[in-house]
């Protein structure tokens, strides 16, 4: 039974996009949202289990992409495609959200076979760019009509499917987070990056999400470029 816990727990991600998603298609955009956080949880814990107990398996490698990309993937896209629906005129523009169904398979599928990818990340992690999704519903409630005007545009949302889209099939070199020790001087950019979102959460809250994201992709290529 032990063995199976990476999977179970891989199987409880993917249920959190599946019941997700269904909440998105009633209306209920924040419950989806929770559900991408709840996933990504169990995301985090699946790989964890698997390294503490060394059980690898082509299979388990396989079920997680399929998971990440219902709830990373699917419902994120399912989030946009509501709020474009909601903020624009044009029939077939909700659709450009679920280019990140789309280039979130192909992101899927190239980190199964890129051995490149066991230290780092090459292109955005699903995860990221569902988490970066996540906190629309949340932003569109904010009293600042400015603010909420500037990132619920449909333009804006457009323009965020396409380059997260680009993002993830992309060849920049993204730091991960399988820490292999907890010496400081290995792991400092993963230190730093922890305490800034730490502190943007607290006093930002769930607004912050999306800003942690693009630091963490200006902080991998800060530090490629230090290189």
């Amino acid at each position: 039974m032990i063995k199976h816990i990476p999977n179970f727990l891989t199987l409880c991600n993917l249920a959190c996009g599946c019941y997700g998603a269904v909440a998105v298609f009633k209306g209920d955009l924040q419950t989806g949202s929770i559900m991408i956080w709840a996933g990504a949880l169990f995301d985090f814990f699946d790989g964890f289990a698997a390294r503490v107990l060394k059980n690898f398996s082509s299979i388990g490698k396989d079920l997680d992409s399929l998971a990440d990309l219902i709830t990373f993937c699917f419902l994120p896209a399912s989030i946009l495609f509501v709020l474009i629906d909601q903020n624009s005129t044009i029939n077939w523009l909700p659709y450009v959200g679920y280019l990140l169904v789309l280039f979130g398979a192909l992101r899927l599928a190239k980190f199964n076979s890129d051995t490149r990818q066991s230290e780092n990340f090459y292109g955005l992690p699903v995860p990221a760019s569902g988490i970066f999704i996540s906190a629309f519903p949340f932003i569109s409630t904010i009293e600042n009509a400015g603010f909420n005007n500037a990132l619920t545009d449909y333009r804006t949302l457009v323009g965020i499917s396409i380059l997260l889209s680009i993002l993830m099939v992309s060849n920049i070199k993204l730091m991960s987070f399988k820490f292999k020790d907890i010496s400081f001087k290995t792991n400092w950019p993963r230190f730093l990056l922890i305490l800034i979102s730490l502190f943007l959460i607290i006093i930002f809250k769930i607004v912050a999400l999306p800003f942690i994201i693009i630091i963490y992709v200006v902080l991998s290529i800060a530090l490629n470029i230090a290189e």
